[in-house]
């Protein structure tokens, strides 16, 4: 009963304070060099910001929020804030939330997560390791968001399999929320994030910074340089925050799995051969993982127009032609169970890329890093830890990939005006962008760790404002103490 008044409460502070704050930015005077259109959008992001904290309204019902107050304030009419609501990320998400439900469907999942938990250990502390770093390794040569997504499909199967539910043999019931699966479901998402930064190819942003760099500078980034620097970082933010998550986020409710190892074998046994359903699931499954794989490692000009989300809808589309039941006419997915996919999280991520696309078309990104500079004459370690942290913030609003894109040359620049060398804050800059933790339209591992159920937003708020803040500190350290030892010619290069 406490938990509900202390929500309710929540929710009446942010019904109040959102519409406040709102008002106030748009009464207020727009700042120097900043568009009226771009403090029209702070306005509404904070006004969103709020609400999503604060679950004053229905989460989704945020998210659709820009498609009333942009074009209402001018900031841009609805057929280009609808667009985003339609990104190609979009379909990546529906695609994979797809082929986890026919997962579960055949139960396929308890299979798979059965012979991970035997893999990893049935200690809780083990599994969110074991996990972090198969999220971790695979995300850095792979899209995060294909990642996230196949990870997150094989962490609520071990979920099930932990839960008392499970544990009594009782089938149909809906898996509830624990301090375990928060934990679980943040390390999935985190270390998607985390991973990336490991290889030029991890994430958007690290190739971005590449691009600039040769493009700006004629200095080439080879591979194994950037891992030097990106792997011993990335390596150190995940046990970082999985000592962080297991110590401090996961609670003492349970030691270890029901039963120990023995009962996990005995399991195993007893689910005996795979039926000819999970056969062919498992083979869609494994194509799309494999291709996800192949599209990343390998560049086919053939398939320069193929994204992770058309190799997810053609996974899903292939559940739905391959037969389960020729005789009956059956398919390994029908739309009955098609519709239990969450819905409200494509709505939220939608909303996310509109906000993002309001900070871009309305120059406050620009203007926010125009702002940078009352860093003039702070010194090294002062100024790129303030841009690390702008950056971590920004992206929590904003997309990465949006990010990096228009504040890496731009502190490229601002970096020669202060007399510091531009690689110290681009980098910083590409790597905040993969760092932010808060909420879930930050990253897409993020939204899609959300869709678990095992979160909610003040949740992870609270646990990512403390990694954000880790994550600056650290990153702030890696490219004072780290970057120049790596990048010897970085003195050399401008001359």
């Amino acid at each position: 009963m406490s938990n509900e008044i202390t929500l309710s409460k929540r929710r009446l502070v942010g019904l109040i304070l959102g519409p406040v704050l709102l008002v106030i930015f748009l009464a207020s005077p727009v700042p120097s060099g900043m568009s009226p259109e771009g403090l029209k959008v702070a306005a509404v992001a904070a006004l969103m910001a709020t609400f999503w904290m604060t679950e004053a309204i229905a989460i989704p019902a945020t998210a659709l929020l820009p498609i009333a107050l942009f074009p209402l304030l001018g900031i841009m009419p609805t057929p280009k804030v609808t667009a985003a609501y339609a990104n190609h990320l979009i379909y990546l998400f529906l695609g994979g939330f797809l082929i986890a439900v026919t997962l579960e469907k055949w139960q396929l999942h308890k299979r798979i997560a059965l012979h991970t938990v035997h893999i990893v250990g049935v200690t809780p502390q083990r599994i969110v390791l074991g996990f972090m770093l198969a999220t971790a390794f695979l995300s850095a040569w792979i899209s995060n968001t294909a990642t996230a997504m196949l990870m997150v499909t094989i962490g609520l199967a071990v979920l099930h399999q932990a839960s008392p539910v499970a544990a009594a043999g009782i089938q149909g019931k809906d898996l509830q929320q624990s301090s375990f699966g928060t934990t679980l479901m943040l390390a999935i998402a985190y270390s998607a994030s985390i991973g990336g930064v490991a290889t030029l190819i991890g994430t958007p942003p690290n190739a971005i910074l590449a691009g600039v760099i040769e493009k700006n500078y004629g200095y080439t980034i080879s591979f194994a340089q950037w891992m030097m620097f990106g792997l011993p970082l990335a390596l150190v933010m995940l046990f970082v925050t999985w000592y962080y998550l297991t110590r401090f986020v996961m609670g003492n409710e349970t030691t270890e799995l029901p039963g120990g190892k023995q009962a996990i074998r005995d399991q195993l046994n007893a689910l005996g051969p795979m039926s000819s359903q999970e056969k062919k699931v498992l083979a869609v499954f494994a194509f799309v993982a494999a291709a996800w794989i192949f599209r990343g490692l390998f560049d086919f000009e053939f398939l320069e127009n193929v994204k992770d989300s058309s190799i997810a809808i053609f996974g899903a589309l292939l559940l739905f032609i391959i037969p389960s039941h020729w005789k009956r006419g059956e398919f390994l997915l029908d739309w009955n169970t098609a519709v239990r996919i969450p819905w409200d999280i494509i709505i939220l991520f939608g909303g996310g890329f509109a906000l993002a696309s309001g900070f871009e078309s309305s120059g406050l990104t620009q203007w926010i890093a125009g702002e940078m500079g009352i860093l003039q004459g702070a010194g090294l370690i002062l100024t790129v830890f303030t841009v690390v942290l702008i950056v971590i913030f920004l992206t929590e609003v904003t997309s990465n990939t949006a990010t990096a894109s228009l504040l890496v040359p731009v502190i490229g620049a601002f970096a020669l005006a202060v007399q510091i060398h531009p690689y110290y804050l681009m980098v910083a800059v590409a790597i905040a962008a993969s760092f932010a933790f808060m909420l879930p339209v930050a990253t897409p591992p993020n939204a899609i760790v959300f869709s678990s159920r095992q979160i909610t937003i003040p949740q992870m708020a609270k646990v990512g404002l403390w990694l954000n803040l880790l994550g600056s500190i650290i990153i702030t350290i890696f490219i004072v103490v780290v970057l120049p030892r790596v990048m010897a010619t970085i003195t050399d290069v401008i001359h």
